[in-house]
């Protein structure tokens, strides 16, 4: 019986997963983006398995809340439609 004070479904013990037969590639990756983000190998794989297994759900209202808070701290000034229309087509034919 788990204790009272632990959410339903919630394990009392972390489960380990052991890994055999990964790709070199895949491996040097994960190697790279631990040191870069100063974790550990373990901790590196289960940052990126919970971004891919458990992505944050966003509303739509949500993101679109989000990307007029963005916009709206965004200098006008910075950014005229002129030269962001400007940008956009430089280069194409």
């Amino acid at each position: 019986m788990e204790p009272p004070w632990l959410p339903f479904g919630v394990n009392k013990m972390p489960t380990t997963l052991t890994l055999e037969n990964i790709p070199d590639a895949v491996y040097e990756r994960l190697k790279s983006a631990a040191e870069m983000h100063r974790r550990s190998l373990n901790s590196e794989a289960i940052v990126c398995l919970e971004a891919v297994l458990m992505p944050t759900k966003m509303a739509p209202s949500e993101r679109l809340a989000r990307a007029r808070e963005l916009r709206a701290a965004l200098s006008k000034q910075n950014f005229p439609a002129d030269d962001i229309d400007a940008s956009k087509r430089e280069g194409r034919p």
